[in-house]
């Protein structure tokens, strides 16, 4: 937009005395500055919108990211209780102190996989 020129200004402004332009000439560039302040106003639009769709993003994504905390803060306490249920059994089976990790936990085919019911760690 030209400099110290009003948005709404649809005005036309003479050029200096001494050259005057036909009457063509100024419904062109009339024209011309309506229809460049009509795109004007709808790329501020556009560049509006895509700040407020990249707001609402930003919201869901730190949203997201204090859920998927709050999940690691959990996992990480319940692995916490389920290796000191697994250090206070340990030492009640019999027979598994000469025993190499390998017979401990036997690794599991990729197509299964086994599920324990195990209680969860309460605060």
């Amino acid at each position: 937009m030209a400099q110290g020129s009003d948005s709404n200004d649809t005005s036309y402004k003479s050029p200096s005395p001494g050259s005057r332009p036909s009457s063509s000439d100024d419904v062109k560039k009339v024209m011309r500055r309506e229809k460049n302040r009509i795109a004007a106003q709808k790329s501020r639009m556009r560049q509006t919108q895509k700040a407020d769709s990249l707001h609402l993003e930003s919201e869901n994504l730190e949203k997201e990211n204090a859920a998927l905390r709050k999940e690691v803060k959990q996992l990480t306490e319940e692995a916490k209780y389920l290796s000191s249920v697994l250090s206070s059994h340990e030492p009640l089976c019999t027979g598994l102190g000469a025993q190499t990790p390998e017979l401990l936990y036997p690794p599991h085919p990729s197509s299964y996989h086994q599920h324990i019911a195990v209680p969860h760690y309460q605060h």
